[in-house]
């Protein structure tokens, strides 16, 4: 028996030692299992994964932190949250691994494109334009043209996602004109599919900046002109295939085309169904639902919107093909005098939006605005109105349905209202900010003028001058705490709980009379109003412009910015906006 155990342990350990061994990868080989990941990305996760997995078998950190960075985004692109977070870390720690050189580089490089691909993915644009700026910058540091061109493709879909469209079509047409004028530094691989990627992301930006101005009908010419290339270009790359054919039939719907609409949405169908996409066979049943109830053929359309129901609940995820299924059944049944129905739906869609409303509050917004009507939930409520009596006076529930639309009657009121002041407020706010900038800037251009008139001051004396009533300091030195503590500004170090009077003299080497005497002259206020303003100011920055920040607990911010508890947080926080933290990330 003990011989028996013996051997299994025997076996264990070898069979342990066989799966850690490494292999020597060429160059050549490195390169070639790149693309391969990389082609990938277009459609078939799946087998760019099982590259990663072989590329990862290499001896050398350098293949192995690009598979992990790689397989990362694989992960987020299959929305597995959790393995793409874990392969990230491995890449990290593989590459710190690594000597410096160029290779080192040009490797941080790719795996901030990746990071920020994830955080795109994830609707993190702040995040996801932070890796993408710092990466440009080693790309251009080892002159990685093909890198650098990526980079601001990615920088252009940050643009189009947050309504810079101007913008984001001025990068990806640089980038286009760069690709026509060095087609020879790609090989035709690569070539085909950066063509394909850029012209897919100039058909997106061309649609979105359409359906923010609808009057310029150029713009849905050129969005069909863009689309039209990129699935050209795209034979072999499924996935931008799809999407822009995709794409492509929204377009036509737009311009009334139902004929293509309608071929477009039945390719997408048919090839999600083929390979078992239930996102594009979802959005495609949805888009052909919405198709046929625009040419008002209703049981036609409800045939495909129910589709989108029951993979919903076959899968139990709410997502912006299901809202708009509902908000459209919600339609037809209203026109086709069916109220039990109508109201069935119209409730359902203001039930999931109201529960899944943080979650899904950009992709909601994006719905809203796309069928043209600037407010669905009234649209629903006015449905339910409509039929309320009929369906609770066939359930006998007619009183407790009066009581509760007044009750949501009376909420909606006070939360136009609510949402009315907190949005004057947050205008008002926001023009502070911009002020403020405009002001520090001018303030800084002044004292580096000054400063560079008077270079050869020296720090304070090591002995200072004794305190009295009438303390005065000449101009230079004044000038110099002034500038050493905007640059503690721009560090953000105030954002330290230790950001106290005598942290900050000691950090730029003066007293804290001095300190103290320049604060109280420059800023019209104490040292401690000076601290507690710049740390309220950059948690109602970080609001107004990150979404994710809204959603931390008042005790999370308050730690954020260095403050010790949340109730001196917030009192500070009411004081400067007059409301509490929560209320001013909600109506926002």
């Amino acid at each position: 028996m003990r011989l028996i155990i013996s051997l299994f342990f025997l076996l264990l350990i070898f069979s342990s030692g066989t799966a850690q061994i490494k292999e020597e990868f060429t160059e050549q080989r490195y390169l070639e299992l790149q693309d391969k990941i990389r082609f990938s990305m277009n459609g078939n996760f799946d087998q760019g994964l099982e590259y990663a997995e072989e590329l990862k078998k290499s001896n050398n950190n350098e293949h192995v932190a690009f598979a992990y960075g790689a397989g990362s985004y694989l992960y987020q692109l299959k929305n597995n949250r959790a393995k793409s977070d874990e392969w990230f870390t491995k890449a990290l720690a593989y590459y710190n691994k690594l000597p410096e050189s160029v290779q080192k580089i040009n490797l941080r490089a790719y795996l901030y494109n990746y990071k920020g691909l994830i955080e795109w993915k994830r609707r993190n644009f702040s995040n996801a334009l932070t890796n993408y700026q710092e990466g440009i910058k080693l790309s251009i540091k080892t002159n990685d043209v093909i890198q650098i061109v990526k980079f601001k493709s990615n920088i252009a879909l940050v643009n189009e996602a947050v309504g810079n469209y101007e913008l984001a079509v001025k990068n990806l047409r640089q980038n286009s004109d760069f690709l026509d004028k060095n087609e020879n530094l790609y090989d035709k691989d690569q070539f085909q599919n950066s063509r394909s990627n850029i012209y897919t992301n100039l058909g997106n930006v061309y649609e979105g900046y359409y359906m923010k101005n609808r009057s310029k009908a150029f713009l849905l010419d050129s969005a069909e002109y863009f689309y039209k290339r990129a699935i050209t270009y795209s034979q072999n790359y499924m996935d931008n295939k799809m999407t822009a054919t995709l794409s492509l039939g929204n377009i036509y719907l737009l311009k009334k085309d139902f004929k293509n609409a309608e071929r477009s949405y039945f390719d997408i169908a048919m090839y999600a169904k083929q390979n078992n996409d239930e996102d594009y066979y979802k959005t495609a049943n949805y888009n052909l639902g919405d198709l046929y109830y625009a040419q008002k053929k209703y049981d036609k359309a409800l045939i495909f919107l129910k589709k989108v129901d029951s993979l919903y609940l076959k899968e139990k995820k709410i997502d912006v093909s299901y809202f708009q299924s509902n908000y459209v059944q919600a339609k037809i049944y209203n026109i086709l005098n069916e109220p039990e129905l109508a109201f069935k739906h119209s409730k359902i869609y203001l039930d999931s939006y109201e529960k899944y409303e943080g979650q899904l509050r950009e992709e909601a917004l994006e719905v809203n605005y796309k069928l043209g009507t600037a407010n669905l939930s009234d649209e629903m409520l006015s449905i339910q109105e409509k039929y309320k009596y009929e369906v609770l006076w066939n359930k006998a529930l007619k009183v407790f349905y009066v009581i509760l639309v007044v009750g949501i009657v009376f909420f909606l009121i006070k939360n136009i209202r609510d949402k009315n002041r907190a949005q004057k407020k947050m205008n008002a706010l926001i023009e502070e900010f911009k002020a403020n900038l405009e002001k520090k800037e001018s303030e800084k251009a002044a004292l580096e003028k000054n400063i560079v008139l008077e270079e050869s001051i020296e720090l304070e004396d090591t002995q200072l001058k004794k305190e009295n009533a009438n303390l005065s300091i000449d101009e230079a030195k004044e000038n110099k705490i002034v500038e050493k503590l905007l640059a503690l500004e721009e560090k953000l170090e105030y954002l330290n709980a230790d950001f106290t009077l005598s942290y900050v003299a000691k950090k730029i080497k003066t007293n804290t009379t001095y300190l103290s005497y320049v604060v109280n002259k420059r800023f019209g206020k104490s040292f401690g109003e000076y601290s507690n303003e710049l740390k309220i100011n950059y948690v109602i920055n970080q609001m107004i412009t990150n979404h994710l920040y809204r959603k931390y607990s008042t005790q999370a911010i308050a730690e954020s910015v260095g403050f010790k508890n949340a109730v001196s947080f917030a009192k500070s926080f009411r004081k400067r906006t007059g409301v509490s933290p929560a209320q001013f990330a909600n109506n926002i």
